[in-house]
């Protein structure tokens, strides 16, 4: 049965689950090892949301070896960001795919206030908005420990820590190994953090004056930040 709750969402029920389906798009702020990553695949888990992480489009461009990967994975190298041209071009082709359309979280988009306001624009010219945007505020302490503890799931791109996780298989998706990123190095961690920091806060003014901007402790246990997130979501 598919029963309509409010304008914005719908659920249906099968036996064992209530899946929810949200018309809604949400942007999940943090600094690298926040883990907005986290966050976001669980949020999209649970109400049936499309994750689009710039990193992710960006690693698809790597991995398929195009010419725009490699002037990523040149940049990426260095400890720096993918300019926002880059960014911008892959985000838009896929804000405006209907499979996407208005059902997405984005994770960790926009990182400066350009990027915000080319989200506005992508948005409004498809008739779309942004209904919720966390924050996860993060010490870069924290940030440092999380990423060197960093595993992610080659097939999957399931996120584990070795550090939190005390039951962490070395294995996932049919044994699937769980490596190690690149870029998870203590300098690389350190560069990108100050720059993020740096970037991002004119995207957090830009952003803190609308009603629909939450501020949530990213230092908190993993489950319990997932519950503060989904108690504003059902708010």
């Amino acid at each position: 049965n598919t029963n309509k709750i409010n304008e914005l969402t719908v659920w249906t029920i099968n036996k064992e689950n209530k899946i929810w389906k949200i018309k809604v798009n949400i942007v999940m702020l943090g600094s690298p090892g926040a883990g907005k990553g986290t966050q976001a695949q669980k949020i999209a888990i649970k109400y049936n949301l499309n994750q689009l992480s710039t990193g992710d489009l960006l690693r698809e461009e790597i991995k398929n070896k195009t010419e725009i990967g490699k002037e990523i994975e040149h940049i990426i190298s260095k400890g720096d960001f993918a300019t926002d041209d880059i960014v911008n071009k892959l985000l838009k082709k896929a804000v405006i795919n209907p499979v996407y359309r208005n059902h997405i979280i984005f994770d960790g988009y926009p990182r400066n206030i350009n990027q915000a306001e080319n989200l506005d624009l992508i948005l409004n010219s498809d008739n779309q908005s942004l209904n919720f945007i966390f924050f996860l505020k993060v010490s870069r302490e924290d940030v440092e420990k999380r990423i060197l503890g960093r595993l992610i799931c080659e097939n999957c791109n399931h996120i584990f820590n070795e550090f939190d996780d005390d039951e962490l298989q070395k294995t996932c998706c049919d044994n699937k190994k769980i490596l190690k990123r690149k870029d998870d190095n203590l300098q690389v961690i350190i560069n990108r953090y100050d720059e993020y920091m740096k970037h991002t806060k004119p995207v957090l003014d830009f952003y803190s004056a609308r009603n629909n901007y939450f501020e949530v402790n990213g230092a908190e246990k993993i489950d319990v930040i997932t519950g503060k997130i989904d108690q504003i979501l059902g708010a």
